[in-house]
């Protein structure tokens, strides 16, 4: 179990918040798998079942939070393995063979693509129908074919882990994997691929957006212009989205710039990383509960949607009991 340690030689305030911090953190992880977990697999699941349920009636930002749903989905089912496991370092309950290590690795990192992916061209996709509201280039079927992409895309992304995996159990000589193994490499290349391009291109749809709505042009007239419920849904989500989820590769950027200065973290400051490392992981989880919440509450469809699926399952009910209460008996 790692401990805070001395902070540049001397105790005091630094050190003292590290510990109550080291203690809090297992009651929040606790916390989030009793509450937050359960939340939301039970939203992402239903906001699944809901667009499903009706997909003629799905537009484009439903296909967006629909593909969110499923890397919620599978965060958290993710979230005991990597909050109680291995991974989290200061209060592991249990050991996983290195095999299952790397599964929950490159699981998570595709979920975190797919989520951050799907929140930036949602906004890229608001700012096109927005201004060319004839073009269909932000249709509900370009969507889902962009949502396949993305985790294709997602995991070709996420193959550099597995790859090292691989390479360094099963090649002949090691030394010509040697180069492959390098962890903070592999952080690197996360951090650009999976955080920097989607924050930048989300920021750039926004200012898009928010260009198109001070500029007032002719296809505003017969468009309408963006549904102010739909313009705070999407900015709330890409809030919420990469305001989660930046701990957690800051964290990764700055391992990998130590790394990269030849300056390993030593005793004194191990304990400040690692547990700034599983905070900004439980961040990172709290986004897969956070955004069904945001979508149920802002999206003003999702209700009749909800209430026509209800009935329709009552009907259905109503239906089976009378079929079964009406059968004529049979006779020998």
């Amino acid at each position: 179990m790692w401990s805070c340690g001395p902070l540049n030689g001397s105790g005091g305030e630094d050190q003292l918040l590290c510990q109550h911090a080291q203690r809090a953190l297992p009651a929040l992880s606790l916390l989030y798998l009793l509450v937050g977990v359960p939340l939301g697999l039970g939203y992402n699941a239903l906001l699944l079942l809901v667009n499903l349920h009706d997909p003629a009636g799905m537009t484009m930002p439903d296909v967006y939070f629909a593909n969110m749903a499923v890397a919620g989905l599978v965060l958290g089912a993710l979230a005991p393995a990597h909050l109680l496991g291995p991974g989290a370092s200061g209060w592991a309950v249990w050991d996983l063979g290195s095999e299952v290590r790397v599964t929950l690795l490159v699981l998570f990192n595709v979920s975190a693509l797919v989520a951050l992916y799907s929140t930036a061209l949602l906004g890229l996709d608001c700012y096109i129908e927005r201004a060319l509201p004839r073009s269909y280039m932000s249709s509900v079927y370009n969507t889902r074919h962009v949502c396949g992409f993305v985790w294709g895309g997602a995991l070709l992304a996420s193959f550099s882990s597995l790859l090292s995996y691989i390479c360094s159990h099963v090649a002949a000589r090691v030394a010509e994997c040697s180069r492959m193994q390098d962890a903070q490499a592999a952080d690197a290349i996360l951090v650009l691929v999976g955080y920097l391009v989607p924050a930048l291109a989300a920021l750039y749809a926004l200012v898009l957006i928010a260009r198109v709505r001070k500029q007032a042009t002719p296809l505003d007239q017969d468009a309408g212009g963006l549904d102010p419920a739909a313009h705070r849904l999407l900015v709330a989500t890409v809030c919420t989205q990469f305001g989660l989820w930046t701990p957690h590769y800051l964290t990764l950027l700055g391992r990998t710039v130590l790394a990269a200065r030849g300056k390993p973290a030593d005793g004194q400051h191990l304990g400040v990383l690692l547990l700034a490392r599983d905070l900004s992981r439980l961040l990172a989880f709290c986004s897969s509960s956070a955004l069904p919440l945001l979508y149920r509450y802002i999206n003003r469809s999702f209700p009749g949607k909800l209430q026509r699926l209800l009935k329709k399952m009552h009907r259905g009910h109503r239906s089976c009991s009378l079929d079964q209460a009406g059968a004529p008996p049979v006779t020998a």
